[in-house]
């Protein structure tokens, strides 16, 4: 007999940007240890399928590029016809960290960088929330989308601004979503992360800049996606349930308010 938890068992979830970092731990963490059928996504499908292939658990995978509405539907009607409906969207993907981008001051930015980041992260988290809300109508069954941002969109920062304000449309994305969309039995939130050590930006970053970014954290570290796959469990789950609209963040105490 086991007394284990799994907050998200019978729940079919998709999550963008899922073969590596922090989408692949919060694969992971819903597959393997809160029982949910996730469906790995990216622009790959070669890489969708040998990142579902190395959780344990209910998975299948599906190709996707958030900044085009006919892979969308075309990959969401193939979804959809084998999965019925989705209770879960994660909106992971991101554009990725780039040195030469965020190493400028606001006055020094390209408009053209900024607009990518936008249509990534900002543009693709709705082009995605639009389809997945409409099917999670359709079956009446409600559901949950999570939003990732970054602690930036709330606090500012010295560089990244095209990052910044792609994060801090996300932020109303979610808000909108919870209002509009409450009464279907439909939830919203927001992850806004801290230092997190994954592979497309604490590998790029030197010694100084690792140890610089640890010590803006009270606990003195970076965090870990695993830490943060625990975290959208917990809201994707009926645990939950009477909340909507929450900005959780994930910073190990950088910012307080």
């Amino acid at each position: 007999f086991s007394s284990r938890i799994l907050l998200l068992d019978g729940k079919v979830a998709l999550i963008t940007g899922s073969t590596q970092g922090i989408g692949l731990a919060i694969a992971k963490e819903f597959a393997e240890h809160n029982g949910a059928t996730v469906i790995v996504c990216s622009r790959s499908k070669d890489k969708a399928r040998r990142a579902a292939a190395l959780l344990n658990g209910k998975t299948d995978y599906a190709s996707i590029d958030v900044t085009s509405d006919a892979s969308i539907v075309k990959s969401m009607t193939k979804v959809l016809a084998s999965h019925k409906h989705i209770d879960i969207l994660v909106n992971n993907a991101g554009f990725p960290f780039e040195r030469k981008i965020w190493y400028k001051s606001l006055d020094q930015i390209s408009i053209t960088a900024l607009k990518d980041i936008l249509e990534v992260d900002t543009v693709g988290s709705v082009r995605m929330t639009k389809t997945v809300i409409g099917s999670m109508l359709a079956s009446k069954r409600g559901g949950v989308i999570v939003n990732i941002s970054s602690t930036p969109a709330m606090y500012g920062h010295f560089e990244g601004a095209p990052y910044t304000m792609a994060k801090a449309a996300i932020v109303a994305l979610t808000k909108h979503i919870a209002r509009e969309y409450g009464k279907r039995n439909i939830r919203a939130y927001t992850l806004m992360l801290g230092n997190i050590a994954t592979e497309t930006t604490y590998k790029f970053m030197t010694r100084e800049e690792r140890l610089k970014g640890a010590q803006e954290a009270a606990m003195k570290r970076w965090g870990r996606p695993e830490e943060v796959a625990k975290v959208a469990a917990c809201v994707s789950s009926d645990y939950f349930s009477f909340a909507t609209g929450n900005t959780v963040v994930i910073d190990g105490g950088a910012e307080m308010s």
